[in-house]
């Protein structure tokens, strides 16, 4: 069996894989609690995921296999450079950090400028690692960061096993090896070869096709891919093209930007969100019984500014239903007043939705876990 866990952050993503091999591969990690606030529901990161990629519990297991970071939002990336040894600077480094074997980060991150923070530590890290050519990879074409390497010094050709193009498998992993293979959607050509690159339009977007036993599961991974710009459409229309509609069927679909109507279309809607011609056959290529995963906070009841916005809830909604699917919002999970962690399993019989309760999920509340040693 397999399992993705994603964490009530509220407005935020971090999604835990864990293989039934025994590989933990997390998608973004933002630890956005607030201790100062005692009224904060969101889950502190730093021991919760510690204990579920085995920190205690098993030996050496002081590293992930994968570090995915799929853009450079502090709201997918806060804390990692406090939480996370860093290769690239002693002061991010010490034995209470999580190791990381190997980051994947999309090439905006690698040629962004003016950077701040959080994000430029990254950035630096991710440099680091592909300047000396190890436990990195860079979702795109490399001519996409052609003047980086330019300005580097470097020769662009010596670098091209350390991309990954869209339409593409990401080496390392196989179905046969670990139960599992991730097909790579964005960033694609069509944007990146223009040298133009924008964080959410740019960021990692990926189908994993899980094996168990016999049978395939299909996860949709989105962070926040937009449609403002018909981004997202582009998508679905070089992969239709290419005769690929089976990359963009679903059995868990992880929704976009945290339930913002930017990702359904560039208009919000009075009442619900208006969707494109291929938002609606990307919506209707779910299986039957499948889970809608919202990283988000509470679905509010009227109109906001920023997100989750109703309009573009109300849109899926209508998805669901068809689906017959079950639709989960991180900081509603199991309840409003104690999210919890919203674990999928992907079993022989299925993807299901694992029930709150027993003693390995009531531990998940913001409640701090001892640390090690």
């Amino acid at each position: 069996m397999h399992e993705l866990i994603f964490y009530p952050i509220g407005n935020g993503e971090t999604c835990l894989i864990k293989l039934a091999s025994g590989k933990r591969i997390a998608f973004d990690y933002a630890d956005l609690y607030d201790p100062s606030d005692p009224t904060d529901k969101r889950m502190p990161l730093r021991d919760n995921f510690r204990q579920d990629i085995g920190w205690w519990a098993m030996p050496g297991r002081n590293y992930v296999d994968v570090l995915a970071v799929t853009h450079g939002d502090l709201d997918h990336i806060k804390r990692i450079s406090e939480h996370f040894w860093l290769d690239h600077a002693t002061k991010y480094q010490g034995d209470d950090r999580i190791r990381i074997n190997e980051m994947w980060v999309p090439a905006a991150l690698i040629v962004e400028e003016g950077a701040e923070d959080e994000t430029r530590i990254i950035r630096q890290e991710a440099r680091h690692r592909l300047k000396n050519k190890g436990g990195i990879k860079v979702f795109s074409r490399p001519e996409a960061v052609r003047n980086w390497f330019e300005d580097e010094g470097l020769s662009m050709d010596e670098f091209r096993g350390f991309f990954v193009d869209a339409g593409t498998l990401v080496p390392g992993f196989t179905k046969e090896a670990d139960g599992v293979e991730f097909f790579v959607h964005s960033p694609f050509a069509e944007r990146t070869d223009d040298g133009v690159l924008d964080r959410n339009s740019d960021c990692i977007v990926v189908q994993g096709v899980f094996v168990a036993g016999g049978s395939e599961c299909r996860v949709l991974l989105t962070a926040d891919i937009a449609n403002s710009e018909g981004e997202l459409d582009r998508i679905v229309r070089i992969t239709k093209a290419h005769g690929r509609d089976e990359r963009l069927k679903w059995d868990v679909y992880d929704v976009p930007h945290h339930c913002s109507y930017l990702s359904l279309s560039g208009e919000k809607g009075e009442w619900q969100t208006p969707v494109t011609p291929e938002v609606d056959w990307l919506l209707k290529n779910g299986n039957k019984s499948s889970i809608m995963v919202c990283c988000s906070d509470v679905i509010p009841q009227e109109a906001t500014t920023q997100p989750p916005h109703v309009e573009a809830y109300r849109t899926y909604q209508g998805y669901r239903k068809l689906h017959d699917a079950e639709w989960v919002v991180t900081m509603e999970h199991p309840t409003k007043t104690k999210p919890l962690r919203t674990v999928v399993e992907i079993t022989t019989a299925g993807v299901r939705l694992r029930k709150a309760g027993g003693a390995a999920v009531a531990a998940a509340t913001g409640a701090m876990l001892p640390r090690a040693g």
